[in-house]
């Protein structure tokens, strides 16, 4: 539940197991069934209480197979927004609040939840710990940098144990303070912070098993023995579930990373070079962000699982705003490739795939397809994964196709709500003071 280890680095497994030889047995379970088996060599609980977890989380999922799988000409999409706030952060975050009910229940603890958000994560989290009596949790996103409809979700919801900040600033100045206050260890445990970002291992690991399931899905429908999977990101995360996953024994052929005008991660995996430039809005507000949090992970591995090489390259990134790497070799170079998909491309594959297909994509999914269509290889399918409901980004379908025709009755039933949250300027000392304030426990 620390999220972020005391040092200030990020938490790993010491060993992550290779299940291949699994494989063949899995392909035929439900996707609850395979989370259990995916997730159970990481955890210190029984398979009976996992599979409780489990079942649980997944049972407020509209879809019965919670993550379909469905192709769109020649791709083949896994939807990951059939959860309550329509987006891919679900699969984890509905998981994540009962894990962390389960645990403070045992321990008698209460637990204050610090997130930052770019506009998915923090709509989901709330829903999964919205009334949970051991839990507060307090939400950082960018005021009036999300979508509309992202916002609303978020603020819409009054639960006594709901915090939401609207803070002056960009995704990566909400990180920035989340950070800072998780590296006060004194604060950190006077005030029992926790974290749902995917900064906290469990949260990726809850991601790693829809990896397995479209892969596993995909290879029973194609009879392919090799997958690619094209993924867009912005904070590393989601990705470096997939990476996890082929270290597991998954076989994907490639991780295509697709970003959009914010292209520090594409651009590393091109040309090396990872520095810090200034954070331009874009019809993919989730993925406008410069500082990729979870890229330390993938590079652990990078610098051959050496603590002391990876804490002195994140220093030094610190200090100069780029990153001092070598060029990419070996097996890093062939499992992840790389692009960006710009504004104009991401509105005209929208356009494109509704005109062709009558299937509507998000943009952060635009920007992935947009990405997979410059990767593909006969031999092996391409699964791009559909990270949230078009409906909530109306206003870039309406751009692409012409006509507002991206709706939820979910969503439009939250316009004219009654909204509740805090703005506040992009000062540490500032939310410090309104967590001391507001804190359970």
């Amino acid at each position: 539940m620390m999220g972020m280890a005391d040092d200030g680095g990020l938490l790993l497994p010491v060993d992550i197991p290779n299940v291949s030889d699994r494989l063949d047995e899995w392909r035929g379970l439900s996707y609850a069934e395979l989370a259990v088996q995916v997730m159970l060599p990481f955890v210190d609980l029984s398979e009976t209480e996992l599979a409780g977890l489990v079942n649980r989380s997944y049972s407020t999922f509209t879809h019965p197979d919670v993550t379909p799988l469905v192709q769109v000409g020649g791709l083949h999409i896994l939807e990951l927004f059939h959860g309550p706030t329509l987006a891919f952060k679900d699969v984890a975050l509905q998981f994540l609040g009962n894990l962390f009910e389960d645990t403070l229940s045992r321990s008698g603890r209460h637990l204050n939840i610090l997130a930052a958000t770019s506009g998915d994560t923090g709509s989901a989290a709330i829903s999964g710990v919205r009334g949970k009596s051991r839990i507060r949790i307090f939400v950082l996103h960018p005021h009036g940098r999300t979508s509309p409809m992202q916002a609303l979700q978020m603020t819409t919801v009054l639960d006594d144990n709901v915090y939401n900040l609207a803070v002056e600033g960009t995704f990566d100045d909400c990180q920035t303070i989340v950070k800072s206050l998780f590296a006060d260890l004194d604060f950190k445990g006077r005030y029992e912070l926790g974290s749902v970002n995917s900064i906290n291992w469990a949260r990726l690991l809850a991601q790693v098993v829809y990896y397995f399931y479209g892969v596993l899905q995909l290879q029973k429908r194609t009879g392919a023995s090799q997958v690619r999977v094209a993924v867009p990101t912005g904070n590393f995360g989601d990705i470096f579930a997939g990476f996890v996953a082929a270290r597991m024994g998954l076989p994907i052929s490639r991780l295509v990373l697709a970003t959009n005008e914010n292209d520090i991660l594409s651009r590393f995996f091109n040309t090396s070079d990872y520095s810090l430039g200034s954070v331009s809005p874009t019809l993919s507000p989730s993925m406008d962000i410069q500082i990729a949090s979870n890229f330390e992970r993938y590079l652990y591995y990078r610098v051959d699982e050496d603590p002391s090489a990876l804490s002195a390259m994140m220093s030094a990134f610190s200090e100069t705003g780029r990153l001092p790497v070598e060029p990419l070799s070996g097996t890093s170079e062939s499992l992840i490739v790389a692009g960006a998909g710009n504004t104009q491309a991401t509105l005209d594959t929208i356009r494109d795939t509704y005109a062709d297909y009558n299937y509507l994509l998000d943009p952060h999914t635009a920007v992935g397809v947009t990405v997979a269509r410059t990767q593909l290889n006969e031999d092996e399918p391409m699964l791009c994964l559909a990270t949230a409901h078009p409906a909530k980004f109306s206003d870039a379908i309406t751009q692409a196709v012409g006509e507002d025709i991206a709706h939820h009755p979910q969503l439009d039933a939250l316009i004219g709500k009654t909204t509740r949250f805090e703005v506040l300027p992009a000062l540490e000392e500032e939310v410090r003071t309104y967590v001391q304030s507001h804190a359970t426990g």
